[in-house]
């Protein structure tokens, strides 16, 4: 391979014949192995050891007792996710000459896979209107692009993030929108985890998880609801073998039987579980997916008959809860079994575990948030918790599990369309002035008012705007239709190749958090705050630039150096500083650097039943239950109607997988060879008239994809399971009217023979 060529990672290596029959083992040993022995084997383990936060998922390692260290000091808590996420950043350069080479029309051809590893970006590129390849774009007139782009009126440019930077990114980015006038900050956490920030704050006063990693240890019984943790956060699998191994329970409720809810080998104890595994699940609830809201009332009536509701508990701390208690107790068993499609028995029985247990986490993932009900999905946990008592004591409350290792900072620096009202009222203070009160855009908001022509120019700090959204088709169509694109970016993804703007489509490169030239701080799912070093590169000769460089050098264009002087802010000490006297909670940020004491932030773990509500109780909501009716199959397709199969569709990321980016190809946990397969349960296969490897269409409501194989799996009858960014083709968005996010769990297609 000639050094222009795009560089490979590691070849995948062959999938086993047979799905695992569990989670972790012996492969994470041989995965670690194999990289860590290579001979980028030392650049590895100095990230590994690195003192910043993992670069994968929320749960949040790192700090300062290095790079292996939880917040509580714990050792062996870096996974293999963590090891994934290093190898791709730690790939060569983009070669010197790649895009002088390959056009754009060459580009869109690549798949996510193949998009990571054409390597590191090392140096700014620019694709200008009606050209056919990017290229080399000098600092100076990326400025310029960037000044003029953003001089344009406020209500015509926006922003777009992802949890991959810092605190401190996020923070300037915000300021900067705005002081421009902008409220147009839309965030990836409005497309995953926005159903839990607005039902959890509606009922607590306050968005995130209630629990700290210390108080999920004190934990007898932990539901998890909508996660397949052993994928995405695999070092919770090691706070749920302690706790089965102190007696506790665990009920899992997906409609998918992932092996590694079942049994997880964790290295973390080599002899007691890496070999033989762990028991995970005390209870498994294989629902019909979308029903979550029915189970969750279910368990509620279940508690009431059998006098397991906390009444004096209601009495004293929470608000509404008569009517909970009335719509849950009059609701039918019928209807409550038809529509989840678990029986009364097993219902009763995870009642029953979660009555006799001392104290119960509430912990899910996007399987409960991405649906049209994801908020009132959330509003049923946060009730169900309310109704047994377990809120506010430690060892009990509700946890959900952030994707992204830094999304929930960005939210808590204001880099959201629901500013609280606190940061605002210190915001104004700051710029001596009122914010703009004009709502801002979330991400499908961002979209849809870029396809009617109403954005000019979008900054996107990290994330893959265009492939994590529904209807691929109009995704593109809309980026389309804006002049000017930011992409600050580490590697290209598919958005950099298909969601160009009409205008210029700028990229540039940026350090990854070990790498920045600075400090900087990130917040775990768990409202814990992380003091990353600054570090070095691996790339000599790259052109790079941090996200706080360019975003205080461009805000300084902007607005001189009003309310701030931003060069001055290119030292994050000084942003820190900002941060503590502006956002709630964040107080001790002030003395970070002097001290280097990480801390939880104040007001959101609760310990006991005094909430953040102006009534200091917790309000509840009666929540309806869904209807899940599929459409007509004449409706799909245009087909005949006895011309195959309507089923409800789940897309979810694979076992090796990071948001929209692809790590392998196959995912042998599932028994999916490559990521044009579609899991069937064997009944499904049968009444469509399909025999296991055959191919077959699926079509959505928005486009289709053929030539898939069908894959036969421990999948919910009726149900359906493929990989998401490519799946995103087949559906158009269908809105949760509570927060804005799309449905990505229940998604109805039709399945017939090609």
């Amino acid at each position: 391979m000639s050094q222009d060529e795009p560089q490979d990672l590691p070849a995948t290596p062959a999938l086993d014949p047979a799905p695992p029959t569990m989670g972790g083992g012996l492969p994470v040993i041989q995965y670690w192995a194999k990289h860590t022995l290579s001979p980028k084997g030392p650049q590895l383990w100095q990230k590994l050891l690195h003192k910043s936060a993992c670069l994968s998922c929320a749960w949040g390692t790192g700090g300062q007792k290095g790079g292996f260290a939880n917040e509580l000091g714990e050792n062996l808590q870096r996974c293999m996710k963590s090891v994934e996420a290093i190898a791709a950043e730690l790939q060569p350069p983009v070669a010197t000459h790649f895009f002088d080479r390959h056009s754009i029309a060459e580009l869109q051809q690549l798949t996510s896979l193949e998009a990571d590893r054409l390597g590191r970006l090392s140096f700014p590129v620019v694709l200008r209107e009606g050209q056919s390849h990017y290229e080399r774009i000098s600092w100076e007139e990326i400025y310029q692009l960037a000044e003029a782009g953003f001089r344009q009126p406020p209500e015509r440019v926006a922003s777009y993030s992802s949890g991959r930077s810092s605190n401190e990114a996020a923070y300037l980015l915000q300021l900067m929108m705005r002081t421009l006038g902008s409220n147009h900050l839309a965030d990836c956490s409005d497309l995953c985890h926005v159903a839990s920030t607005v039902g959890l704050k509606q009922v607590f006063g306050s968005g995130t998880s209630m629990v700290s990693l210390e108080s999920l240890k004190q934990s007898d019984c932990v539901v998890l609801m909508g996660s397949n943790a052993p994928a995405n956060h695999p070092r919770l699998m090691n706070e749920l073998i302690q706790l089965r191994e102190r007696g506790g329970n665990v009920i899992v409720v997906n409609p998918m039987l992932e092996a590694g809810l079942i049994r997880f080998g964790s290295p973390a104890f080599p002899i007691k579980s890496l070999l033989t595994g762990s028991e995970i699940a005390s209870l498994y609830l294989q629902l019909i997916p979308g029903s979550d809201t029915a189970l969750l009332v279910g368990i509620q009536k279940a508690l009431i008959a059998a006098n397991r509701v906390q009444t004096a508990y209601l009495q004293a701390y929470t608000d509404d809860w008569e009517a909970v208690v009335e719509f849950a107790r009059s609701t039918s068993w019928e209807k409550i079994t038809t529509i989840c499609g678990i029986s009364q028995t097993e219902i009763e029985t995870a009642a029953q575990l979660i009555a006799t247990a001392s104290g119960v986490v509430f912990a899910w993932a996007m399987g409960i948030t991405q649906h049209e009900n994801g908020v009132d999905n959330v509003h049923a946990i946060a009730n169900t918790a309310l109704l047994s008592g377990n809120a506010g004591k430690p060892g009990a409350g509700t946890m959900p599990i952030r994707g992204h290792s830094n999304v929930q900072g960005f939210g808590s620096m204001g880099v959201t369309v629901r500013l609280k009202t606190e940061i605002q009222g210190a915001l104004e203070k700051l710029l001596g002035r009122p914010l703009s009160r004009v709502p801002g855009y979330h991400a499908r908001d961002l979209i849809e008012a870029a396809d009617v022509g109403k954005i000019d120019s979008l900054i996107c700090v990290g994330g893959n705007l265009y492939a994590a959204n529904p209807d691929l088709t109009q995704a593109k169509r809309a980026l389309g239709q804006i002049e000017t694109i930011f992409y600050l970016a580490t590697k290209p993804n598919l958005g950099h190749f298909h969601g160009l703007a009409r205008g210029n489509t700028v990229i540039i490169p940026v350090f990854n958090r070990s790498e920045n030239p600075h400090k900087t701080t990130t917040e775990s799912g768990n409202n814990f705050v992380r003091l990353n070093d600054q570090g070095q590169t691996h790339l000599p000769d790259a052109d790079l630039i941090s996200e706080v460089e360019f975003l205080t050098e461009l805000a300084h264009r902007l607005h001189g150096d009003y309310p701030v002087n931003w060069r001055k802010l290119q030292d994050t000490r000084y942003v820190r500083q900002l941060i503590a006297q502006t956002i709630p909670g964040y107080e001790a940020m002030a003395t970070l650097d002097q001290t280097g004491q990480e801390f939880t932030i104040g007001g959101r773990i609760f310990t006991e039943p005094r909430f953040a509500t102006p009534s200091g109780k917790a309000r509840m909501f009666v929540t309806e239950l869904p209807e899940l009716r599929l459409p007509d199959i004449r409706k799909l397709g245009g087909l005949s109607p006895h011309q195959g199969i309507i089923l409800t569709l789940i897309t979810v990321r694979s076992y090796f997988q990071h948001n929209t980016v692809v790590y392998r190809e196959g995912d042998r946990y599932r028994g999916m060879p490559h990521r044009q397969c579609i899991l069937l349960h064997p009944e499904d296969g049968e009444r469509g008239g399909f025999q296991e490897h055959q191919r077959v269409t699926v079509q959505g409501d928005a486009g289709h994809l053929d030539n898939i194989e069908v894959i036969y799996g421990a999948i919910r009858s009726g149900s359906a399971l493929m990989f998401y960014p490519e799946v995103n083709i087949l559906f158009k968005a269908r809105i949760d009217p509570n927060c804005g996010i799309p449905a990505f769990k229940r998604i109805p297609v039709r399945v017939y023979a090609a």
